[in-house]
Parts: structure tokens; sequence; C-alpha cells
């Protein structure tokens, strides 16, 4: 049955290697969601820890599902007390591995599923390790949602894989920052965005993409969050380059199989030639490799 849910997005500044600070502006950002009629909310890209890709910084403070530290043990708190979904971005140790991470944890204030980031970015080489943990899709509040962590957006496979199991929102934390496209412009919509619009649109699924806002010492976030919807509309954003801001938007499932047929003979995703995909199973793309030593 179609279902109507209200989603949050949280555009934050987190405070670098301050998880104290980052519960406390975290949980309120959920609170003020949750006032506006949120049922799910979404967090940035390793708000928890700030964006701080140094792996001996992060490792002492680093969370793990089984010792949750200042932000998982609040974001659990808050989701039971308010009855809410989180979905949050996190530095998770694995033993003496760290991870790029995003927990989505239910109403009840468990968790409902771990993403680990498949495609780490720049500097991120020499911190994480790249995820193994798939793409978990998770059923809560009558929705199907599926999660993606920033530079994931740029391999439209792993959306398309999540639309085709069955998402029908792909939550992304990011900390979207400047070095992928050629020119970043100083208002409007930037690459990151367009993307998000475009896919949203491809894949018929809801999109929301919640950024980190602010500067460190080796980066300045560009903002913008944004939620899209099933037709490449953005319901939301882009918001602020610059400031933090939670909006909110709704997600009706009804929009999804409305989107997925355009008109006589316009289902994009009846009409796939997947004989013709077939063809390629027998490719094998070379092993994945770590980033290219310059020159």
């Amino acid at each position: 049955m179609p279902t109507t849910v209200r989603v949050g997005i949280a555009q934050l500044h987190a405070i670098p290697l301050d998880p104290l600070a980052n519960a406390v502006t975290t949980v309120a950002a959920i609170e003020a969601a949750v006032d506006d009629g949120a049922s799910v909310v979404v967090l940035p890209e390793l708000v928890a820890s700030g964006y701080v890709p140094d792996r001996d910084a992060l490792l002492p403070i680093a969370e793990s599902l089984d010792r949750p530290g200042p932000c998982l043990a609040a974001w659990q708190t808050a989701a039971a007390s308010l009855g809410v979904t989180v979905i949050a971005g996190f530095a998770e140790r694995d033993g003496n591995r760290l991870f790029n991470s995003a927990v989505t944890i239910d109403p009840s204030g468990q968790v409902a599923s771990l993403y680990r980031k498949l495609h780490l970015f720049g500097p991120e080489w020499t911190c994480f390790e790249p995820g193994d943990l798939g793409l978990p899709i998770v059923r809560v509040g009558g929705v199907s949602i599926g999660v993606l962590v920033c530079y994931d957006l740029r391999f439209p496979e792993v959306m398309r894989i999540m639309a085709l199991s069955g998402a029908e929102l792909i939550a992304v934390p990011t900390a979207w920052v400047a070095g992928f496209d050629k020119v970043v412009p100083a208002d409007g919509r930037i690459g990151q965005v367009d993307g998000a619009i475009v896919q949203a649109n491809l894949n018929q699924v809801y999109v929301a993409c919640a950024d980190q806002v602010g500067q460190t010492a080796s980066h300045a976030f560009l903002g913008r969050s944004v939620a899209v919807t099933p037709f490449g509309e953005a319901c939301v954003g882009p918001m602020s380059p610059t400031a933090s801001e939670v909006s909110v938007f709704d997600v009706d499932t009804a929009e999804i199989p409305r989107a997925r047929h355009r008109g006589p003979g316009i289902d994009p995703f009846e009409n796939r030639r997947t004989d013709v995909y077939g063809e390629l199973l027998g490719y094998r793309a070379p092993a994945m490799a770590g980033p290219r030593e310059q020159a």
C-alpha cells in the first residue's frame, strides 16, 4: 500500500574530533526535524567525528556498534524517545580497521542496518577500509530505505542496483568538497546536486542528501543539501552553501510507480533490455585499485 513519510534533512557544521559537541548538535537537529513532523532524519557523512580523514586522529574516538560512543548512544536514545528513524555518518572502528560508515537506527533505538562506504575519495584511502557490507536496504515505517555515502553518488551502478532491489528512498550522508568537478560555483547548483537530481529521475526514487557546512584546516564544505522526487524535481534545496539548516519533505511511495510509467510505451524499468545486458555478464572488471600515484 502507498505510504507517506515525512523526512528531515539536517545540514550541519560538525566540530572536528569532538564527538561530544557533535552529539549535542545532531540531537538538536533531530528534535527540530521531529517538531516539523519528520519520522526519518538524515544527517551528514562523518558527522560524529567531523570530516577528518586521518587514521591516527580518528582511531581513539571512532565508535562501534558493540561499544557505542557519544554520538551512537545519543542517536539511539533520541530515536527511541522521539519514535524516529535516524540515518547518520560516523567513523566506525572494527578491531583495528576503520570504515566511513552510516548507521540506520529504527524508532525503537535499535540498529536496523549498517552501511560502509564503498567508494573512498581522495585522502580517505589512507584512513579507511573500502566498504565490505554490500548495499543493505531496510524497511522502516513503511518505506524501503537504502543508504549511500557522498562519493558513492559518482557511481551510477550503485543507485540503480538499490532501485532494482526495491529501495524507495536513498539517503545520502555527504561531506561535499571541491576537487571532482572542474568548476564549483559560489552560489547555485553544483555538480553533486546535478548528479543527485539526474539519478533520482533515472531510477525513479526519492533521494535525500544531507551535507556538512563550514571549514576545517584542509576542507571547505559546499553545503547545498537537497531532496529530489522520483521525477527529478528538487523538493528541498539546494540549501545554503554555508548555513546549518533543517528542512523536511514528504516521501509519497505512490509517486514511484507513477514515475515509472510516464506514458504509453514509456516505462523506464520495464523497457530495460536485459537480454542485451546479459551478454556483458562475462566481463570481469580489473581488481579495485587505490588512488593513482602522481608522476
